[in-house]
């Protein structure tokens, strides 16, 4: 698979990333004009909110008086005999991981690195349903892909924006939207981190949204210094062999500080060590269910056979694959773990990367070497690819 060079509507992605990533919202229409052929319909995403392992959200408007009320799934099939009254919409995260086709989808947006992905969350609602006005920190393409669905959007919030109370959700009060446009079946509106937006079902609609991560300063900060403690020796302690007689007791003096900092930038300024670090960082599964062991586990004649008899690998749609080029070496990074590849082995970190469905011939033709069949038994034992 190569980079697509165009956005779902033929607009260029260089044009999109230089004028509107990060910068301002943008409606496609006819994105998808055959539409995106949305595998599941509502009866099924309410099958899926009453799995133990799917991530789900009923929202409702007014409950008992109160606005915006949110129930945590999983739930019980009764939930969806009797939903609630007046205004709803179920929420299913990851859908991505759960549905294949919905997984496909994510080939059309390749131009943005796959360590930004988060995933495909799906909305349905009722006519007048919606999740209140609000704002994301992340990159989202809203597809439409049943019913109709109004968007009101608009103006830059912020942790100080005005908020509606009595709410667990960060609902926006008294927020004006700047633009308004319904979107039809295969239409397509990119809002990115902080604009506020406000969705309502026009009649029964599912809406797609996929989602663009970017890991907050805490977020790496905490995992970079976790991982520097686990990969190294940092049980010495700080040195103090020449202190300087000090004018005051209490005095932490330039000196101390120089001596720290040197410190820790000498620990921060491997960049071999970063590389391995946020390559394990940005693959990491969302949670355990989604990756599960092959049942039966494979033998490596086993795999090679497979690769042999022309089977189609594919990643597990929870699965996430990247790598970086190292000077001697290159690092395959597959849901949190490493592999280090050297020598003739370090193309195939760059086929696995390249598509959710990996060149099975060129794979097999790797395979001949006996450590990268190896490999590829433990990927696909750890059930991070199978055949389809």
């Amino acid at each position: 698979m190569t980079v697509p060079d165009r956005l779902p509507g033929g607009m260029p992605a260089e044009t999109f990333l230089r004028e509107y990533w990060q910068k301002k919202p943008l409606v496609i229409r006819q994105a998808f004009p055959d539409g995106v052929g949305c595998p599941v319909d509502a009866d099924e995403l309410a099958g899926l909110a009453c799995e133990q392992a799917v991530e789900s959200r009923i929202v409702v408007e007014q409950e008992n008086g109160n606005p915006w009320q949110l129930h945590n799934g999983p739930f019980s099939t009764d939930r969806f005999t009797s939903p609630p009254t007046g205004n709803w919409t179920l929420l299913v995260q990851g859908l991505d991981h759960w549905v294949p086709e919905v997984a496909d989808i994510l080939d059309h947006f390749r131009f943005i690195p796959n360590w930004r992905l988060d995933d495909i969350m799906a909305s349905y609602a009722p006519p007048g349903g919606s999740v209140g006005p609000h704002y994301d920190q992340y990159d989202v393409f809203l597809v439409q892909a049943e019913g109709h669905r109004r968007w009101q959007f608009g103006g830059q919030c912020s942790e100080q924006s005005p908020r509606v109370e009595g709410t667990p959700l960060r609902i926006l009060k008294d927020w004006q939207p700047q633009e308004d446009v319904l979107l039809e079946p295969g239409d397509m509106l990119y809002l990115p981190p902080g604009i506020g937006h406000h969705g309502v079902a026009e009649d029964d609609c599912i809406t797609l949204s996929v989602g663009f991560r970017a890991p907050t300063v805490d977020d790496l900060l905490t995992s970079f210094t976790d991982f520097l403690c686990s990969e190294t020796d940092v049980s010495a302690h700080l040195p103090d062999s020449h202190p300087a007689l000090p004018d005051n007791p209490g005095t932490i003096g330039q000196g101390v500080l120089d001596q720290l900092e040197a410190e820790i930038r000498s620990r921060l300024s491997d960049r071999r060590q970063l590389a391995l670090w946020f390559g394990q960082f940005s693959t990491a599964p969302k949670n355990s269910d989604i990756v599960i062991p092959a049942e039966p586990q494979a033998t490596t004649d086993d795999l090679v056979g497979a690769l042999s008899d022309a089977g189609r690998l594919r990643w597990n749609e929870g699965s996430r694959f990247a790598y970086t080029e190292l000077d001697d070496q290159t690092a395959l990074f597959v849901d949190g773990e490493r592999y280090l590849l050297s020598g003739d082995a370090r193309p195939l970190a760059p086929l696995l990367c390249a598509s959710s469905r990996p060149d099975t011939a060129k794979i097999a033709h790797l395979c001949q070497d006996p450590a990268l069949a190896e490999l590829m038994t433990v990927l696909y034992n750890q059930g991070s690819l199978y055949f389809e």
